[in-house]
């Protein structure tokens, strides 16, 4: 399984339009992921009721992950949104 660990780079935290462009980019990448807090259980990155849910706040760290084939390209990219705190979707994810 491959996975990700990264801080939570919008202030703000997963919530709202943070959780929205996540979403997005998740169920873009190909592959099925999950996200957790680190010390929770994974819940479906694709899922916008499941990403509020964990009510991520900016700064804490969060695991992605992913037992698909091809998933560390996936994984690279949504690290990188996440840490990053970017406003807009990417063209590259």
């Amino acid at each position: 399984m491959a996975e990700r660990r990264v801080n939570v780079g919008w202030a703000e935290g997963l919530h709202a339009r943070p959780a929205s462009i996540f979403v997005r980019a998740a169920m873009a990448a190909g592959v099925p992921v999950t996200i957790a807090k680190a010390d929770g259980g994974p819940v479906n990155a694709a899922s916008m009721l499941a990403v509020l849910s964990l009510g991520a706040q900016g700064g804490e760290e969060v695991v992605l992950a992913s037992s698909a084939e091809g998933a560390d390209a996936a994984l690279d990219r949504l690290a990188k949104l996440v840490s990053e705190g970017l406003d807009e979707l990417p063209e590259t994810v």
